[in-house]
């Protein structure tokens, strides 16, 4: 984890947080979600990006790609089967420049926003509704 990753604010950066910042930033916020949900995360992989990519704004029908900040690409635990072969892995992707627009119109914390959106597109993973989804960030803020 870089120095910068380590602090207690985003705004002792002093500068925007990098890729890796924010990579690193989840982690540790991932590793502070509340059981049975940290643990029942199994092998989804993260990614952090810029921005998405084109054909997500496409499929999502987004104009710009500020609008999201993360998104859970796979197949819901729920509507999985032994038939189906999934196209991938399951993942979660973290949008660096969205999450930094974001957070500076906010007044939460760079870390509870990565948390926020992490426990959203888990709970995508999982197949949660909005309201259980904000029961487990209730439990872990």
């Amino acid at each position: 984890m870089t120095e910068a990753a380590s602090s207690a604010t985003p705004r002792a950066f002093g500068q925007a947080p990098s890729l890796d910042d924010i990579a690193a930033i989840a982690a540790t916020e991932l590793a502070r979600l509340p059981e049975p949900f940290r643990s029942q995360v199994g092998a989804i992989a993260f990614r952090v990006e810029e921005f998405c990519d084109d054909d997500v704004l496409r499929d999502l029908q987004l104009d710009s790609p500020f609008e999201l900040m993360g998104l859970y690409q796979g197949v819901a635990i729920g509507h999985k089967d032994s038939v189906s072969v999934p196209d991938g892995p399951d993942m979660v992707f973290l949008y660096r420049r969205a999450l930094i627009d974001y957070w500076a119109d906010s007044e939460d914390s760079f870390e509870s926003i990565v948390r926020h959106v992490l426990i959203h597109e888990i709970g995508h993973h999982f197949g949660l509704s909005d309201e259980d989804m904000e029961q487990i960030e209730a439990r872990a803020g």
